[in-house]
C-alpha cells in the first residue's frame, strides 16, 4: 500500500509532539539526548506502522505508543551506560549509547596478545564487571562482534576475528550470562573503524565490541 502523505504527516507530527514532552528531569547533556533519540525512533517505527493500516487514527496512536516505548528504552540505556562506566576501572574501555543500543568497545591491546586469543587474565575483572551489569540488565541480547587490522590474509584475520569474539563470549558466560542471551561473530578485517595507512589506525581497528540490543 502506498502512505499518502497526510498519513506519514500525521505519524510525523504524532512522534514529534511527544518527544518534545518527555521529561528531561533525570537526564542531562548527552543522556537526554539519546532518550529522546528514542523516542523519535519508537515513535517513527510506530507511527510507520500504524500509517500502513490505512487509517490517520492508527498512525497517531502507533507513533505515540512507539514513542513511549523508545523513551522508557532510551532511559534504560541511559542508567545502564552509567553503572558500566562506573564499574570498568581500565580506561580504554568506551561504552557508546547510540540511543538504540549500547556498544561496549575493547581494545585488542588489553584484551589479547599479538594473534592470540587467549584473553588476557588482567581483563578477568572487567568481563565479570560487564557480566554483572548484564544480569541487572536481563532484558537486552547480546553480540559479541571481533575485529582485525588488514596485516595478514583476510581468511586468517576472519578466523582470528571469531575465535577472538568466542572468547570473550565464553568468559561472559562462565561469569554467569545465559547463553540464550549471547552470540559471537567474526568481522576480520571488513569493518575498519580507522584507516589501515597507519599503526594508530590500525590499532583502533583491532577491537572487540559487545553490542548490547534492548528487547523491550
Amino acid at each position: 500500500m502506498i502512505l499518502t502523505k497526510s498519513k506519514l504527516l500525521l505519524a510525523s507530527a504524532a512522534v514529534l509532539a511527544l518527544a518534545s514532552c518527555t521529561d528531561p528531569g533525570y537526564v542531562t547533556g548527552e543522556s537526554q539526548s539519546k532518550t529522546k533519540d528514542g523516542a523519535i525512533i519508537g515513535g517513527l517505527l510506530g507511527g510507520f506502522i500504524g500509517a500502513t493500516s490505512g487509517s490517520p487514527k492508527n498512525a497517531a496512536l502507533g507513533a505515540a505508543a512507539g514513542a513511549i516505548v523508545g523513551t522508557a528504552i532510551g532511559s534504560a540505556l541511559d542508567q545502564q551506560k552509567k553503572d558500566l562506566d562506573a564499574s570498568f576501572t581500565n580506561s580504554a574501555i568506551d561504552v557508546v549509547n547510540t540511543g538504540t543500543e549500547l556498544i561496549v568497545v575493547m581494545p585488542q591491546g588489553i584484551l589479547f596478545d599479538s594473534d592470540s586469543s587467549t584473553v588476557k587474565s588482567s581483563l578477568d575483572g572487567e568481563i565479570r564487571a560487564l557480566a554483572t551489569n548484564l544480569q541487572n540488565y536481563p532484558k537486552s541480547t547480546v553480540t559479541i562482534y571481533g575485529h582485525t587490522d588488514n596485516t595478514g590474509t583476510a581468511e586468517h584475520n576472519l578466523l582470528l576475528s571469531q575465535r577472538r569474539a568466542d572468547a570473550v563470549m565464553a568468559k561472559i558466560l562462565s561469569a554467569g550470562v545465559s547463553g540464550g542471551r549471547v552470540s559471537a561473530v567474526g568481522k576480520g578485517e571488513d569493518s575498519p573503524v580507522a584507516s589501515n595507512l597507519t599503526e594508530e589506525g590500525k590499532a583502533a581497528n583491532r577491537r572487540v565490541e559487545i553490542v548490547i540490543h534492548p528487547t523491550n
